[in-house]
């Protein structure tokens, strides 16, 4: 009997455009599957078709076997650039392959002579290179001139994030990248988050071998897509032999030198690379001895070969990482300061200033990463890039015509990629002080989160750096909105007492309320004061960290016109900050979504006032007498039990409502977080019963700050569009982690009351908590019994702690 020998057609993973006509009787098809096989050294005596598969007897006589080999055309996609050009099949449904690199891409014109485009090496004495994407042949080049050079280990890091395969030309093997239609000129990035770019490459050279089979082993690509001179180019494609992966190229040739490496590590086009990211180039670190600190000293240092596409922005990128990891081998006395020209731009960005400030060394590390920059500024130059895109951003400011523009939005956000890519070289650079000498005992994404203090400091870049005050107000592109108008007044207080949701927690001297005008600032002094309550002593906390503004008895804050009921986020250090922005009343900020530390300054301004007065009132407000008003009574609710004692602790409630420990917060996550807190269990229910005694007096509003998590969530599945799906996604996740900052907040109450709180909140978050593992937890924020957490780029504190509008929101695969 025979053998049968079969292969499964591959089907596109993406849903394909349009569907190729499978027509033609069965003995066509055969002759069709006939021509798709490959048999080589002509082992075929004769091939027998029938309606099953065609039957194949060799040469000798000896073996008779069936192929089945029929692929589904009907499984793939065809397209064509335009009417004028042939239709053909599609990479994964809707791609075409164009040759990678073009030739003005070789500005410094080493393709013949180094094998790769603009090749070159840093300036100074380190070992370090960048490229573009070589050809097979060309890498082979590469690395026999880094042989010559007297490089005797090369680790050869691949930056680039996108698929690239290379076909067969000529004795070579020539990249090409799949592109749209649309874009003929841009790579694919961000394709697939759950596949990697080497198994997308596998599914690629898969799906070509299957499209050759059904176009007589030929298949089209694109070399011209300035003029399209002679195009598409026709490849043959016999087999997978004639298509390599990019870890074909780049592994095979170094069989035969042992000392060098191969890594593949994606950096992002615009930006700074994922936590992730970093943490695999120190896996790198790790697994080379010769970059070790113990490493034996009379070795040279390995050589760091790092290619993009051309060479110039992901691999200067790189080439910055390798000098900073260089300059901690051999230290400053071997950097080329007197060879380099330095950028004459000073950044003056706040968030640099901060960071310095609070480093140990800040600016000793700032200096660090200038002089890798400048080592590496042959082609680009990191801090130049910043410093032009915001020189572009404030031409266009000042350009009333731009306003509002989607040119001043495309450089708004080039300004803050560059200055996020700058930035967390500084914060690299950091961690690499700290943990080089130690072997790296911490991934880079564990020293994040235990200095968890630079994601705040971090969150400022976006309005803080960029937005001009006068420009929240004055500009073409923000209107004015009345309170009247963003305001519900569900408590109806607003005709007694002039202002909205005007309230009191029981058998306390604790008032909230919406935002007040001057009227109704008087109008609820004169009502503390009276003779019935009495207060001689209060404390109001404004909590409201967008502007306000009163104009005839009215108050207004900005907006965007497209979206009246978002506020306009604006990012403060300090509360000096919002009061030069709008000239109006003295405020405090607590932003429950953002600074939530800030409950430092609520819990001072509570111990000073109750030393002066024990019998002190205190009024809290934001916009509304809602999400920020509620959330600061509670947190005063807690300090007045811890400071005058709590009282009796009812049972449990039974709640006999679906889903009921959501309801009661008894989420995943945050009992990971009750779990690891002393007494935690205890801590929850306190806060609960803090939030339940605070909610009773908003019964007509509905509004639980516990309860709104899980109500908030549900309503994703009814989100008209997937921008409201979002925000609504965000705001859950806010609201959740708002909750766990309560809890934490009263287990702070309870350990730090010994010391009367000398050691503020925020201390104890970053010094206790962050060492306990808790800020690990709040990366990784998320409802994980619904959905995976690591499908929304929210649940990192990274992303989570921007500011964000229902517009700014980064859908998967659209990270900054």
């Amino acid at each position: 009997m025979g053998t049968s020998a079969s292969a499964t057609s591959q089907a596109a993973p993406l849903a394909p455009t349009h569907q190729a006509d499978h027509q033609g009787n069965s003995m066509a098809e055969h002759r069709r599957s006939l021509q798709s096989v490959n048999i080589r050294n002509s082992k075929a005596k004769s091939i027998i078709t029938n309606k099953v598969a065609p039957v194949v007897i060799t040469n000798n006589c000896r073996e008779e076997f069936q192929i089945h080999d029929k692929i589904q055309s009907s499984n793939y996609s065809l397209g064509r650039i335009s009417d004028l050009l042939p239709e053909h099949y599609l990479v994964l449904g809707e791609f075409f392959m164009i040759q990678d690199v073009y030739n003005r891409a070789d500005v410094l014109n080493t393709t013949k002579s180094h094998g790769a485009p603009n090749f070159r090496k840093v300036k100074g004495n380190y070992p370090l290179f960048g490229m573009g994407q070589p050809s097979l042949n060309g890498f082979k080049q590469v690395l026999q001139r880094l042989q010559i050079d007297g490089c005797e280990e090369v680790i050869f890091i691949c930056v680039r994030e996108e698929p690239v395969v290379f076909f067969r030309s000529d004795g070579d093997f020539i990249p090409y990248t799949p592109r749209r239609r649309e874009n003929l000129h841009e790579n694919l990035h961000d394709l697939d988050r759950e596949l990697s770019a080497e198994q997308i490459e596998l599914s690629i050279q898969k799906e070509l071998c299957d499209f050759a089979k059904l176009s007589e082993n030929m298949f089209y690509v694109y070399n011209d897509i300035e003029h399209f001179k002679d195009e598409p180019q026709q490849v043959q494609i016999l087999s997978e032999e004639d298509i390599h992966v990019t870890e074909e190229v780049y592994k095979r040739p170094l069989f035969t030198q042992p000392l060098h490496r191969y890594y593949r590590l994606p950096l992002p086009m615009e930006g700074a690379p994922l936590e992730e990211t970093f943490d695999s180039f120190v896996n790198i670190l790790r697994e080379t001895p010769n970059l070790s600190v113990m490493r034996d000293s009379s070795r040279p240092l390995p050589a760091l070969l790092f290619s993009c596409q051309v060479g110039v922005g992901r691999t200067n990128l790189g080439l910055i990482l390798g000098a900073l990891v260089l300059h901690h081998l051999q230290g400053a006395s071997k950097s080329p300061r007197q060879e380099m020209q330095k950028s004459e731009h000073k950044l003056d960005f706040q968030v640099i200033q901060l960071l310095i400030s609070r480093l140990p060394k800040g600016q000793q590390f700032l200096d660090e990463v200038d002089d890798a920059i400048a080592m590496c500024s042959e082609m680009h130059n990191i801090k130049d890039a910043v410093y032009e895109n915001k020189l572009k951003l404030e031409g266009i400011g000042k350009d009333f015509q731009f306003q509002g523009s989607s040119t001043k939005g495309y450089f708004k956000q080039r300004t803050l990629q560059s200055l996020e890519r700058y930035v967390y070289l500084l914060v690299f650079n950091a961690y690499l002080h700290d943990q080089y000498s130690q072997a790296f005992p911490l991934s880079f994404s564990q020293w994040m989160c235990m200095n968890a203090w630079i994601y705040r400091l971090m969150a400022s870049m976006d309005t803080s750096e960029l937005s001009a005050p006068a420009n929240l107000i004055t500009s073409g592109i923000r209107v004015l909105v009345s309170s009247d108008f963003l305001t519900t007044d569900l408590l109806s207080t607003a005709k007694e007492m002039k202002v909205a949701n005007f309230r009191r927690v029981s058998k306390m001297a604790l008032y909230g309320m919406g935002q007040p005008n001057s009227e109704a600032i008087t109008v609820v002094m004169s009502y503390l004061t009276d003779q019935r309550r009495g207060h001689s002593t209060i404390l109001w906390l404004n909590l409201q960290e967008e502007l306000a503004l009163e104009a005839n008895g009215q108050m207004f804050t900005p907006r965007e016109p497209g979206c009246l009921e978002q506020p306009i986020p604006v990012c403060v250090q300090h509360p000096q900050q919002l009061q030069e922005m709008e000239l109006a009343l003295q405020q405090d900020v607590l932003g429950c979504e953002k600074w939530l530390e800030v409950f430092d300054r609520l819990l001072e301004a509570m111990k000073s006032s109750l030393a002066e007065d024990p019998t002190c009132a205190f009024i809290f407000n934001c916009h509304d007498g809602k999400d920020r008003t509620t959330a600061a009574m509670v947190i005063a609710t807690l300090t007045l039990w811890h400071i005058n004692g709590f009282p009796e602790c009812e049972e449990d409630e039974i709640v006999s409502v679906p889903d009921a420990k959501y309801t009661k917060g008894e989420f995943e996550v945050v009992m990971r977080v009750v779990r690891v807190l002393p007494d935690g269990h205890c801590v929850k229910r306190e806060v609960d019963a803090a939030l339940d005694v605070v909610s009773e007096t908003m019964t007509p509003m509905h509004y639980h700050l516990r309860e709104i998590i899980i109500s908030t969530y549900r309503q994703i599945k009814m989100a008209k569009s997937e921008a409201d799906a979002q925000w609504l996604r965000l705001r859950s996740l806010q609201y959740l982690e708002r909750y766990i900052y309560l809890i934490l907040f009263n287990c702070y109450l309870h350990l730090e009351k010994k010391d009367s709180w000398r050691r503020s909140f925020s201390q104890w978050m970053y010094q206790v908590a962050a060492r306990a593992g808790i800020y690990a937890i709040l990366n990784h924020l998320g409802f994980s019994e619904f959905e995976n957490p690591d499908d929304s780029p929210m649940t990192r504190l990274r992303f989570r702690w921007l500011p964000h509008s229902v517009q700014s929101i980064p859908m998967r695969g659209e990270l900054i």
